[in-house]
């Protein structure tokens, strides 16, 4: 270990402005249209993770003054589903609500949202959440029927509309990223997360939710507990998965297993200014203390960790040895590999439990998911400052510092 920075000293200071997090929880996370929430609607999660976030800080939801909630595809517009939830989970009408969608970093703009709101001083206490239902929200009718011709004269306009698992070969490509390093990385996140679910872990974090579920051969309806990860698979290693074949170029080395799993879920995280909390007698599991959003070329927007993990440490003047652990989503295993080597992270900090490829990606919810899991990490391992990172769609990346207080 190397001596503690001033940075790091400083940043570990307690202040009465601090934005700071009362609570965490996440749904767990479940293969969209086969698992666990396949016939539950998002709006039905995120109520669930809603009334789960305040019920265990001992929050009057009356006192909370805004809920911003990341969701990439949100039916009609997805205000009103949000909002449905949040009054279905015992949240009065007073608190209003807004949806959010930068793509996969949905989830952290929402808490980013809501923590800039209380650094502001327009309120004292909001919820960042996060929903994804890929069951009924993912595929093709979620797209526009075309595009502007005049528009799709700019090339970088015309980059982003390239598909995900392609810009994932082209970052494997334009770096030399072979496919058994891919399938290594990949194996290894399987293998952290069944270790981590084995060792129930992954229990704090996770809400427990009662659904109801059609038995696909029997087609019969009966209520089950949704309490575990259900993408998580044992045994995985490089060996199985370079069986895989290629699904999105014919010699390409991305494939469904070193790929981020499609997935439903939600994750609920909520912010208030120290010296409120304090008041309340709320407990303060740890502190929100910067982000930051890059751009990146759309053909490789994969590495977008690359770039604004750097920059979310030169904002808080942190050096990358600092962090006690980072939580990268792994949209796929290419750009996660060359995000992490282009930073020079040591791989034993990084998703520790686990990342996407094992647990799921559920697009609006892993933003706030990876903060709930985080807080659980730093616990558990009684480290205390971590960062969350993540490539986004259409060629962006973003990044946020956290400190653990438990």
């Amino acid at each position: 270990m190397s001596p503690s920075s001033s940075a790091k000293s400083r940043i570990l200071v307690r202040d009465e402005n601090d934005v700071v997090i009362v609570s965490a929880v996440r749904s767990a996370l479940t293969k969209a249209r086969k698992g666990g929430f396949k016939d539950t609607r998002p709006e039905e999660i995120l109520s669930g993770v809603l009334r789960a976030a305040y019920t265990r800080a001992r929050l009057d939801p009356a006192l909370i003054e805004e809920i911003a909630v990341g969701n990439v595809l949100p039916p009609g517009g997805g205000a009103s589903a949000a909002r449905m939830a949040a009054l279905h989970s015992g949240i009065p009408h007073t608190t209003p609500i807004n949806t959010v969608n930068r793509q996969c970093s949905s989830g952290l703009a929402a808490v980013n949202q809501v923590a800039n709101q209380i650094i502001a001083g327009q309120i004292s206490i909001g919820i960042g959440a996060g929903v994804e239902s890929m069951t009924f929200g993912w595929g093709g009718g979620s797209l526009p029927d075309g595009w502007s011709d005049t528009v799709l004269t700019n090339q970088e306009a015309e980059d982003c509309l390239i598909p995900m698992g392609i810009t994932s070969e082209n970052v494997a490509s334009d770096f030399g990223i072979s496919r058994e390093k891919q399938d290594e990385f990949a194996a290894r996140s399987f293998q952290k997360a069944a270790a981590a679910q084995k060792a129930g872990k992954f229990k704090d974090e996770i809400v427990p939710l009662r659904v109801k579920i059609t038995d696909p051969k029997t087609e019969k309806e009966m209520e089950i507990v949704v309490d575990a990860d259900d993408g998580i698979r044992e045994g995985v290693t490089g060996a199985s998965l370079s069986k895989l074949k290629p699904s999105f170029k014919k010699d390409g080395s991305t494939h469904a297993g070193n790929a981020s799993q499609v997935s439903d879920g939600a994750a609920a995280v909520i912010l208030a200014r120290r010296s409120v909390a304090k008041r309340l007698g709320l407990p303060i599991l740890g502190k929100y203390v910067a982000a930051c959003v890059v751009g990146v070329p759309p053909r490789i927007m994969g590495v977008g960790p690359a770039y604004a993990i750097p920059k979310v440490l030169e904002k808080t003047g942190l050096t990358k040895d600092d962090v006690d652990f980072y939580e990268i989503n792994e949209a796929f295993a290419s750009q996660a590999l060359y995000s992490v080597e282009k930073v020079g992270i040591s791989f034993d900090k990084v998703n520790v439990n686990g990342g996407a490829i094992a647990i799921g990606h559920p697009l609006g919810c892993t933003g706030a998911r990876q903060i709930a899991t985080g807080l659980s990490i730093a616990k558990q391992r009684n480290e205390r400052v971590f960062v969350t990172s993540m490539c986004i769609g259409s060629g962006m990346g973003m990044a946020a510092v956290f400190v653990s207080e438990h």
